[in-house]
């Protein structure tokens, strides 16, 4: 279980923004220190999940791999010059442009399309002002840090989903189960200075928006059968959060 992956929304996005500062004051650029994060975190979920357990310090990994990754691009532009150096560039943003479109076109994965499936089997038709309560009550819970309140709000069997687009160091799997659910929203949404938890409209319905100073850091949206909480899914990925930055 990757439950033990699970760490604060403040602890991701300055992980994120201080590997993005590195490769940006090693390159030069914004665009190319994006790119290379990127590569970083690809290769960090590369890795199996017991080589990942063995790395104390993964900030650290991150960072190293980063200035390796930086080194090498800054080899390769000195081998080869800056012309191809750029057409290298532009086909990984490119690529990078394609899986967006693919992605708001619905062409998603099998993955994706699996978890799609499971939502729509085990989630039933509940009521607005009952999910709507539970979304609030949810979300008081995880404000009071309250882990016996919000165990009571989930089901036994409750499933939760942590889309990082592979951009930020989130669970790379499902966590199951009420305890288990629990630890992961309350380690995710921990009180942190310049942090806030909101209910607001995801989709439609009530759900909880996380922030960290002004930016948005997750979108959560819940599922409900039986008057309590079935299925939990939270967005990370900075990609599909865009939407949500706006003023």
């Amino acid at each position: 279980m990757d439950e033990a992956d699970v760490v604060s929304i403040a602890e991701l996005l300055d992980e994120r923004r201080y590997l993005l500062d590195v490769a940006c004051w090693m390159l030069g650029s914004a665009g190319e220190a994006e790119c290379v994060v990127d590569e970083v975190y690809r290769r960090w979920y590369g890795l199996s999940g017991a080589a990942r357990q063995e790395i104390a310090r993964p900030r650290s990994w991150l960072a190293r791999s980063t200035g390796r990754s930086c080194l090498t691009r800054l080899a390769l532009v000195e081998r080869s010059g800056d012309s191809a150096f750029e057409a290298g560039v532009e086909a990984g943003v490119g690529a990078e442009v394609s899986r967006v479109l693919l992605d708001a076109l619905g062409c998603r994965s099998p993955d994706e399309r699996a978890r799609a499936s499971l939502r729509v089997r085990r989630s039933g038709p509940v009521a607005p002002w009952e999910h709507d309560a539970l979304v609030r009550a949810v979300g008081r819970a995880c404000l009071d840090e309250d882990a016996g309140h919000l165990v009571s709000l989930l089901r036994p069997d409750v499933t939760a989903f942590f889309d990082g687009g592979g951009k930020v160091r989130a669970s790379s799997r499902p966590v199951h189960g009420g305890r288990q659910v629990a630890h992961s929203l309350l380690t995710l949404l921990a009180r942190r200075p310049r942090t806030a938890l909101t209910a607001q409209s995801v989709n439609g319905r009530t759900g909880l928006v996380a922030r960290y100073g002004r930016q948005v850091a997750a979108v959560i949206s819940l599922d409900i059968a039986d008057h309590r909480v079935i299925q939990v899914w939270v967005v990370l990925n900075p990609d599909k959060l865009r939407s949500w930055k706006q003023p």
